[in-house]
């Protein structure tokens, strides 16, 4: 049994009100570079209950080399909360899919929690390397649809699954314990690429992308897509825009050293979404003055410095609330929030993403 390292809180929260209409998911912090995991358990356990007291669906936790297996990071999560779903995210090459539909229905039935799935066709490629991955890029997708086939199959059906495919083949497999159809986890993939946006169709699972600038999308053809899309987008808003710019430098300086890993990153990746974000940057550079007001929200400056992987939104309530609503517009219905710094910044984005909200339906 995962030690409970925070004492008992009510069993009430601001569920679903964050932002209405549309599900919200936080980040876990990752554990990159601990040394003391105590300390570490206390900062996940943290993130979590902020965000379940915030109205958050769930909370992402991410997967690769050289992190805490995501899958205890999951317990970890559901164990020092009420209803959190953990968005737990998977990559094919680090466990089969029947293993990986075990863990789901084995945490359902000792927790009776819905645990949701965030599907990962790439990593750092260094990664991939040491694990012997060579697989292209479509085709990694190619696989991920079999595998989210394979796994959703056998959590949807107490029969038998055969499933006959490129990458995977099961024959008569049976699931125990069965999952309860209340429990059945929802599926989000990245859909920044062709080969991800299909695969993700395919499989009914919710396509997130990481955004352009909103104004991006004011005059989008697609209008509202059936089974919604998602955006991995970072807020920092405060009443006062001079204010919320200081918060996002303060947060996020500029360090050399990560502009130039960043740019190492950039040439060995070949992530759809990294490469468009590196053009967005280079062909819309921002003022980084603090001092300037009615300035776009859009900024890169983290993704920039190798701090996070995802756009920020920055500035007072209404310039982000009217950014948010763009994407709300569009037909963005389910939004993964970065990494949250303090339990406050809850407060913050809830107020924008209402006046967003009170927009769009307005």
């Amino acid at each position: 049994m995962v030690e409970t390292l925070a004492a008992p809180r009510p069993a009430t929260s601001n569920r679903d009100i964050l932002c209405p209409g549309a599900k919200v998911y936080s980040t876990c912090p990752p554990s990159y570079g601990q040394k003391d995991f105590r300390r570490y358990k206390k900062s996940v356990v943290r993130a979590a209950q902020w965000s379940e007291d915030a109205g958050c669906e769930g909370m992402l936790i991410y997967t690769d080399n050289q992190m805490v297996d995501p899958w205890l990071i999951a317990q970890l999560v559901i164990e020092n909360t009420f209803h959190l779903s953990p968005l737990v995210a998977l990559q094919p090459i680090y466990m089969h899919p029947f293993s990986a539909a075990k863990m789901v229905s084995s945490l359902s039935a000792l927790y009776e929690r819905r645990v949701d799935l965030n599907l990962v066709a790439g990593g750092f490629r260094n990664d991939l390397i040491a694990l012997n991955d060579p697989t292209p890029h479509d085709a990694r997708y190619e696989r991920l649809a079999e595998y989210a086939k394979v796994m959703l199959d056998l959590l949807r059906s107490h029969s038998p699954t055969t499933f006959e495919g490129r990458f995977y083949q099961v024959r008569n497999l049976t699931l125990q314990p069965a999952l309860p159809a209340e429990f059945m986890p929802q599926a989000l993939m990245s859909g920044s690429s062709a080969a991800g946006l299909n695969s993700a169709r395919a499989i009914g699972a919710i396509p997130v992308q990481y955004p352009e600038p909103p104004e991006h999308y004011e005059a989008s053809p697609e209008g509202k897509p059936l089974g919604g899309r998602g955006l991995r987008i970072g807020i920092i808003a405060r009443s006062d825009e001079e204010e919320a710019w200081r918060v996002a430098h303060d947060r996020f300086p500029d360090d050399r050293q990560g502009q130039i890993t960043h740019k190492l990153a950039l040439k060995v990746s070949d992530s759809v979404w990294h490469q468009r974000l590196a053009e967005l940057g280079e062909s819309n550079p921002q003022d980084t003055s603090v001092n300037m007001t009615g300035r776009n929200p859009y900024w890169l400056g983290p993704y920039e410095n190798y701090k996070t992987f995802c756009p920020y939104l920055v500035g007072n309530y209404e310039s982000v609330a009217q950014a948010l609503a763009g994407y709300l517009s569009a037909g963005y219905d389910t939004f993964i929030l970065d990494i949250p710094a303090l339990e406050e910044e809850f407060d913050h984005m809830r107020t924008a993403f209402q006046m967003a909200a009170r927009e769009v339906a307005a």
